[in-house]
């Protein structure tokens, strides 16, 4: 026990995003530039959500709340990514945890929420008579805490798992935020347990919620199949054209990460696909949605006037 104490006293040093020194500034612009644009984004989505009674529907709510998963999501890790490209990457393995699990715990329940709005779609495109029965608010708010609980919960068996591991000191994490795989590699025992509970817990949560989210485009799918007028059918899919941009940005990104090996070259490659999941999926959200929906760009043209 009081090597353990001892190891929560100790700091963990960030690589950072590179180790060559000639593109930080770059790499420091680049990055403040798409956090900023994150921050902007989403919260004029969450805003125009709260304040626009046309996005009132339960379609809305739940973009409202995947928004702001989506700031929070690059808040966690994009400021301390931001003081190493500065040069300040040391980090207390207690703050690494705690980094880690708020992070999984949001990309765990924005995974549950993205398979929620697939199933919102699937309800209001195949069965548009009883949408407001089944997605009533009382409904979408129960969606919602469920999205959480599942995300928060699942992510702290992990940080738990983590937690009790000892600690080399001054150990450099092959990453620039705290995640799992890189941290655990640091650990002075065996990790086999931690690696094959992170597995399972990445299995379920990330192959499960994508196959609902599949299933529900399956089921419309089917249904534009049987429609005989076409230009029904592409609007329809008009609808789910942004939703289904983000799930393949989202799900592509997370198990190129969560799902591969334990090897330092997949360490490497880790860090290219967490970059794109925490820094860019972020930003480029608002704008696939303000793009691709009329509802959305009219509320904005009102906010603007």
């Amino acid at each position: 026990m009081e090597g353990f104490n001892k190891t929560l006293l100790s700091k963990l040093i960030l690589m950072g995003i590179t180790d060559q020194p000639s593109i930080q500034k770059l790499l420091f612009t680049f990055v403040l530039f798409f956090y900023l644009f994150d921050l902007c984004g989403n919260l004029t989505i969450v805003s125009l959500v709260i304040r626009d009674p046309t996005l009132q529907s339960p379609m809305y709510f739940l973009l409202g709340n995947l928004s702001f998963v989506d700031m929070l999501i690059s808040s966690v890790t994009v400021p301390k990514m931001i003081a190493g490209l500065l040069g300040d990457n040391a980090i207390t393995v207690k703050n690494c945890i705690t980094q880690m699990y708020f992070f999984q715990t949001l990309g765990c329940t924005e995974g549950v929420l993205l398979a929620v709005m697939g199933y919102d779609r699937y309800v209001a495109i195949c069965h548009p008579l009883r949408y407001i029965s089944k997605m009533g608010r009382s409904t979408c708010i129960l969606l919602v805490f469920v999205s959480w609980f599942t995300g928060s919960t699942t992510s702290l068996v992990n940080a738990i798992m983590t937690a009790q591991l000892p600690f080399c000191n001054m150990k450099r994490i092959k990453h620039f935020f705290c995640d799992t795989k890189p941290l655990i590699k640091l650990a002075c025992k065996d990790i086999q347990v931690n690696q094959v509970t992170m597995t399972l817990v990445s299995v379920f949560l990330s192959i499960g919620t994508f196959s609902l989210t599949v299933l529900s485009y399956v089921y419309i799918i089917t249904h534009i199949l049987k429609l005989r007028s076409s230009k029904s059918g592409s609007k329809i899919f008009s609808t789910c054209s942004s939703h289904l941009t983000i799930v393949i940005l989202f799900y592509g990104t997370a198990m190129c990460t969560y799902l591969g090996p334990f090897t330092e070259a997949s360490l490497e490659k880790d860090r290219i696909a967490a970059l794109l999941f925490t820094i860019i999926t972020p930003a480029m959200n608002p704008l696939i949605y303000t793009l691709r929906n009329k509802e959305v760009m009219n509320s904005v043209r009102k906010l603007i006037k």
